[in-house]
């Protein structure tokens, strides 16, 4: 397993070791020592979550500003443009974002520390998307920031049309008005 920095301090790129052949492939998804000699991030994951999404659907920006979740992600059919912001006041990076695509073909995660607001964009017809959670969803405790904010500025890839957002998307804040993390 590889990890990568992504220009945030703490938000990686995982890149597991795969090995295939004309028969198919075969990686480990998830291996806890290797994860943490990895990252240096020693976490117990405690929910397991599936989402399918179809093409131009974006999911995000969430967070929980209580019981916050750290989250490891990946794609295990489609492709999604994936995006964290560090939503931490007292960070040097806050405000800011980085992003990588996660595909079936790649087969890379990222690792989303808590702290940070994470969204998706769906770019392939459709996309499944699993991830494993630090801690238990929270719905009192959810809150979402404008995938479109321009204090951020988040290049989303341009898919043709505006992206497909849930209500509760749609009422996203801005981050200046968003409740964060010291």
């Amino acid at each position: 397993m590889k990890a990568t920095p992504l220009g945030i301090r703490d938000v990686l790129l995982i890149e597991p070791t795969v090995y295939g052949d004309e028969r198919g492939f075969f990686f480990e998804s998830f291996n806890q020592a290797r994860f943490e000699a990895a990252t240096g991030a020693a976490v117990g994951f405690v929910q397991d979550n599936h989402s399918r999404s179809a093409k131009g659907v974006l999911r995000g920006l969430h967070y929980q500003i209580e019981n916050p979740q750290g989250k490891l992600v990946r794609v295990v059919s489609g492709a999604v443009f994936d995006v964290a912001v560090d939503i931490r006041r007292s960070s040097p990076t806050f405000g800011q974002w980085v992003g990588a695509e996660l595909s079936e073909q790649n087969q890379k995660q990222l690792w989303v520390p808590a702290g940070f607001a994470h969204g998706f964009l769906v770019l392939s017809d459709s996309a499944d998307f699993l991830y494993k959670t630090s801690n238990y969803y929270s719905p009192p405790h959810e809150r979402c920031i404008a995938w479109n904010d321009p204090s951020i500025g988040i290049a989303w890839p341009d898919i043709g049309a505006e992206p497909v957002l849930s209500a509760k998307d749609r009422q996203g804040l801005l981050l200046n008005q968003a409740p964060v993390f010291d």
